[in-house]
């Protein structure tokens, strides 16, 4: 990628010397000194306008358009009204205008290093690139890392006027790092990026953002909860009336990474970006750009634009992947489950495409060619046969294990363990809030994973998900320790069933994760088994987008009702019909029927289809 040279760019940028007013969507009419918009006005900054906020969850969300550049600003503004706030309600901390000036500069430039589409960058692209071996083995990245390299270098293209010791403390408010300047105040370190309890105004700002994008309202109150902070044993606290709120906050926080951030249909478009990048790779050495400020300005969510109308044939590939995203033919998930927070390692060593590919072409070996009357009738269809091609053509390649961590923000711990609050009557006091002074419906887990199966073509959806339960259901069985000698007495002549002894290795905990808990109904779960996802092995043949899009004879009822086949004749159609409506006989509105109600009209009624020779009893179909 060719980087455009500007001979102007040393040159000191036009004097600011006003305060500046803008409105913002959450935080209203903001006012910022001259100190911020001499920032703003660089390259280094204008470039988050180009990078969106929630990644490719635009892709799923049209509302969430916003970008990196106003949540800065949002974050500006909450770090300067935090740091005010205890500069006035607790003159005895001494903080002075130096101080909130570096907060509030420390929040607007805290983003710098994000890449193309957000957290797709660091979160996902570059352990790809570093898999791939794009990038050194050894080599470790983070947007922090980027967000300090292009603070310094924008400092040093534009001559603005910071001094090096508040840079290197900006650099140390970005990253919560107290250490590297020990001689600052320690609960400025809190504000923008708290390493101690997750609870900043990073978090504040991208909260409201994303849940108003998305069209969600949330209750928080960042103006309450800004002024309920104050500073108890060099910390900041909270007024103990705040802990619900806080809790919220967190709460929220999973909710959204439940709800958005990880959704099924965003988490595939993110892969085929990755893709469509790690393609585009060895040409454009996108990954490589990530140690040179001046490429890393052209790093934004416009590589998809470049990487499309490239005339290059090294890009073929990369727009072809491209091409399916914006025609909607996306990488299928063929499965999922939710584990304990304990098994992400044991899962990410495990549950691999290799293995799931090895799982399948066992599994589905011996159903090659079976006749109709061999398929399970629960699930499986007379277009479902499995061929030894559709075997053959299945390669690790084509599988995509995606594993996604969930939790408060604190990993698998109560982050509210980690903030303490203070009482009404005693300000000067703080404490941690225990379990009855908040409520006693808080959750027995903080943490979980989210393990997804995609397949990229669609014509392995069931035999990718056989091969990936059989490969749980192998894991789990080998987990069972039936062959440990367990010491104890038999009653009446039964023996007792051997348990698990505390010490058996992490494998012997994998089933511990589907027992049925308190208030939990039906029985206990299987590792394999999802009840909401199950199909047969052949399911997918039929899925293919050329017969997605192929033209029906009879688009109304076929379309509608997801026929398997062009299946016109009348029988095929009403037989379809009556599989929609299920067991349900309550008499219909013909008046107000759809066609395909109409076209049922014209038959027998349902209940007049008996198989002949039974009385009462409906015909199957």
């Amino acid at each position: 990628m060719e980087q455009t040279t500007i001979t102007a760019l040393r040159q000191k940028p036009r004097a600011v010397d006003s305060m500046r007013f803008i409105t913002d969507t959450i935080h209203g009419y903001v006012t910022m000194g001259p100190h911020v918009w001499s920032v703003v006005d660089t390259r280094h900054f204008q470039r988050l306008r180009h990078i969106k906020q929630l990644g490719v969850s635009y892709y799923v969300w049209p509302g969430a358009s916003h970008n990196r550049f106003e949540h800065s600003l949002g974050v500006a503004y909450l770090a300067r009204q935090m740091a005010m706030h205890l500069k006035n309600a607790q003159p005895e901390l001494g903080l002075t205008d130096r101080d909130v000036r570096c907060v509030e500069l420390a929040g607007l430039c805290h983003d710098l290093g994000h890449g193309p589409w957000s957290h797709v960058w660091d979160g996902s692209y570059i352990p790809s690139a570093l898999k791939a071996g794009f990038l050194p083995k050894d080599r470790e990245w983070k947007h922090e890392h980027a967000s300090e390299m292009m603070f310094d270098d924008m400092i040093k293209q534009y001559d603005l006027d910071i001094p090096p010791t508040d840079a290197v403390f900006i650099k140390a408010l970005i990253a919560g790092d107290w250490n590297r300047c020990s001689y600052e105040k320690p609960f400025l370190f809190e504000i923008v990026s708290n390493p101690r309890n997750g609870i900043d105004v990073d978090k504040f700002d991208y909260i409201a953002r994303d849940t108003r994008a998305i069209g969600d309202n949330q209750n928080l109150s960042l103006t309450r909860l800004i002024n309920s902070a104050r500073v108890v044993e060099n910390q900041i606290c909270y007024s103990v009336k705040d802990a619900n709120q806080i809790y919220e906050l967190c709460y929220t926080r999973f909710s959204l990474h439940k709800r958005i951030y990880n959704h099924k249909t965003a988490k595939s478009i993110e892969c085929m970006f990755i893709d469509a990048m790690l393609a585009a790779e060895p040409y454009l050495k996108i990954a490589e750009q990530i140690d040179d400020p001046k490429k890393f300005l052209g790093l934004t969510d416009d590589i998809r634009t470049e990487i499309q109308r490239s005339q290059a044939p090294e890009l073929l590939e990369a727009q072809r992947i491209l091409e399916r995203i914006q025609n909607r033919d996306l990488y299928r998930c063929v499965d999922y489950k939710v584990f304990d927070w304990e098994h992400r390692e044991f899962l990410g060593e495990n549950i691999t495409a290799a293995g799931i590919v090895a799982e399948a072409k066992r599994e589905c070996s011996a159903r090659i060619g079976q006749s109709a009357s061999q398929l399970d009738p629960e699930i499986d269809n007379e277009d479902d046969v499995i061929t030894l091609e559709d075997i053959e053509d299945l390669t690790p390649d084509k599988v995509i294990v995606a594993l996604s961590t969930m939790h408060y923000g604190m990993k698998d711990k109560n982050p509210l363990d980690f903030v303490k609050f203070y009482p009404k009557n005693r300000p000067n006091e703080c404490f941690h809030a225990r379990r009855g002074d908040l409520s006693l419906l808080m959750p027995a887990h903080f943490a979980e994973i989210l393990l997804r199966v995609y397949t990229k073509d669609v014509r392995f959806f069931g035999i990718v998900q056989a091969g990936y339960r059989s490969l749980l259901a192998r894991i789990a069985k080998e987990s069972e320790p039936t062959s440990i000698d367990v010491q104890g007495s038999e009653s009446d002549g039964i023996p007792e069933r051997p348990r698990t002894p505390k010490t058996f290795s992490r494998v012997s905990s994998f089933n511990k994760s589907f027992s049925v808990g308190a208030g939990e109904s039906g029985e206990n779960t299987s590792p394999f088994l999802n009840q909401f996802t199950t199909v047969s092995k052949g399911y997918g043949k039929s899925l293919s987008p050329a017969r997605i899009f192929a033209p029906q004879p009879v688009s109304a009822p076929a379309g509608n009702l997801g026929l398997g086949k062009e299946q016109t004749d009348e029988h095929a159609i009403e037989r379809a019909l009556a599989e929609s409506d299920g067991d349900n006989n309550t008499p219909q509105d013909t008046s107000k029927a759809s066609p395909s109600r109409n076209l049922r009209s014209s038959k027998r009624p349902r209940n007049e289809r008996r198989e002949e020779g039974t009385p009462g009893k409906r015909k199957k179909v």
